[in-house]
């Protein structure tokens, strides 16, 4: 194989994918302003339905974009968000004779006699790859992720017409300063086109969680992968929504699994898998009763500074003390600036329905009578409110997969209707916590793992 990236960010390539996100896009984008100019208001519901069809008819990295953002609270209209959150991340699968080309571009001429069996029909197809069955020379099942040609293209060319989709918000309510947010955004999706990077997610994930057996993490076949190849042992599960019916207690093993996949690394190594989409987990069976989960997708994560990480237990503790100098202390470390007593109310109805859970010492809903799709979206509502008077502010850019994560999160325990004391989950996973101690913890791991910590 040549030494030579065939697909590293062709600009013929993203100069296509330039005109179709700005045609699609822009086309909506004048709509909303020509309606504003006559006085009419761009905010509606067919507004926001033609932007997603706009976003729906490209496929590739632009949905993986719009569905971020409408998983941020407030980011965009909720009108918006609630009709980018329809979009799916499934893009036409590759057929058999294209599969076979990339896979021989990934591992030469003779790909084939390296597995015992392939499936060239995919198993499951997203915005940035498809996933295909196999197994090894011995039989090991497999599940190899292949990324679509010229996904760098499309993703530097999506990343640059973001700002589309925030200036729409921008024009009509600049309460929120969302630079950060698409730098953000930005890092990341760049981040998940890195299969070699990932396989070091991986791991890490090995590695911070192999005390924990109700969480489940791949092994990776290093010498099956490249850049653009992902090869992992496939577990088996089934997903979530599954065990809607189950009984409670099943239910509840299951939320606790989540609840610790997600806090103890952040706790203990400052990381978080900042992709809470259902299709990331499905729940291993032991005895014919769910036991736990497997984490299955490892292209979105995320490492903290281990001072972020501090904030957010002191936060915690100050919102469970009413240390209010505590409190403005964890925002001022997570970056926010110009504070006063009145943003610092407004951030504290955001901060206390994310930590709700954690603060009553009691077994408990994690919320009650909302649905997955609206968790969020009123206190969200009341901090926009409250930001029109004391605004704008910038969100400060580690926040962004926090909330989200957290905000997904919570989503799975609402579809479980998972009942647990969350305060006592949490101070199992603090006790002790030292920001030294996980400064230390989280540079061994990464060093281990090949990784260097988030910029």
């Amino acid at each position: 194989m040549s030494d030579r990236d065939s697909e590293a960010n062709r600009f013929s390539a993203r100069a296509v994918r330039y005109a179709r996100v700005g045609a699609n896009v822009g086309g909506v984008a004048a709509r909303i302003a020509g309606a504003r100019l006559f006085g009419m208001e761009g905010r509606n519901a067919s507004n926001a339905e033609a932007l997603a069809k706009a976003l729906g008819g490209l496929k590739g990295p632009i949905m993986k974009v719009a569905q971020l953002v409408a998983t941020i609270p407030d980011v965009v209209p909720p009108e918006y968000a609630a009709e980018l959150q329809k979009l799916q991340s499934q893009a036409p699968p590759m057929g058999a004779a294209f599969v076979k080309r990339r896979m021989m571009a990934e591992l030469g001429p003779q790909w084939r006699a390296r597995f015992g069996e392939f499936d060239l029909q995919p198993a499951a197809a997203a915005s940035l790859g498809q996933v295909h069955r196999a197994t090894t020379l011995e039989g090991v099942a497999l599940a190899c992720k292949l990324q679509y040609p010229d996904m760098e293209s499309a993703v530097e060319a999506d990343i640059s017409q973001l700002d589309i989709l925030f200036a729409l918000h921008r024009r009509m309510d600049p309460v929120i300063d969302t630079s950060e947010i698409a730098k953000e955004i930005g890092a990341r999706v760049r981040e998940e086109l890195d299969y070699q990077r990932e396989a070091k997610h991986i791991a890490l994930y090995r590695e911070v969680l192999a005390q924990t057996p109700e969480i489940r993490v791949p092994a990776l076949e290093s010498a099956l992968s490249t850049k653009r190849l992902l090869t992992m042992h496939w577990l088996e599960g089934d997903g979530i929504l599954t065990h809607k019916q189950d009984e409670q207690q099943a239910r509840d093993r299951i939320s606790t699994a989540m609840f610790k996949a997600w806090w103890r690394p952040f706790s203990h190594h400052g990381i978080i898998h900042g992709d809470p989409h259902l299709g990331n987990y499905t729940v291993f069976s032991e005895d014919g009763a769910p036991q736990g989960i497997n984490l299955l997708d490892y292209g979105c994560i995320r490492i903290f500074p281990p001072s972020f990480v501090g904030g957010v237990v002191d936060l915690y503790r100050g919102l469970l003390e009413g240390d209010e100098a505590r409190v403005v202390h964890a925002y001022e470390v997570w970056g926010f600036k110009g504070l006063t007593k009145e943003l610092v109310d407004t951030l504290n109805i955001w901060a206390r329905f994310i930590y709700g859970p954690l603060l009553e010492d009691r077994t408990r809903r994690i919320a009650e009578d909302v649905s997955p799709a609206e968790y969020g979206r009123r206190q969200a509502f009341e901090v926009h409110q409250a930001l029109k008077k004391r605004g704008p502010v910038t969100v400060p850019r580690e926040f962004v997969f926090m909330d989200r994560a957290a905000i997904g999160l919570g989503g799975v325990f609402l579809h479980l209707d998972a009942e647990l004391n969350f305060h006592r989950l949490f101070e199992a996973e603090i006790e002790g916590f030292k920001i030294e101690t996980v400064a230390a913890d989280q540079a061994s791991a990464l060093a281990r793992a090949g990784l260097v910590a988030t910029a």
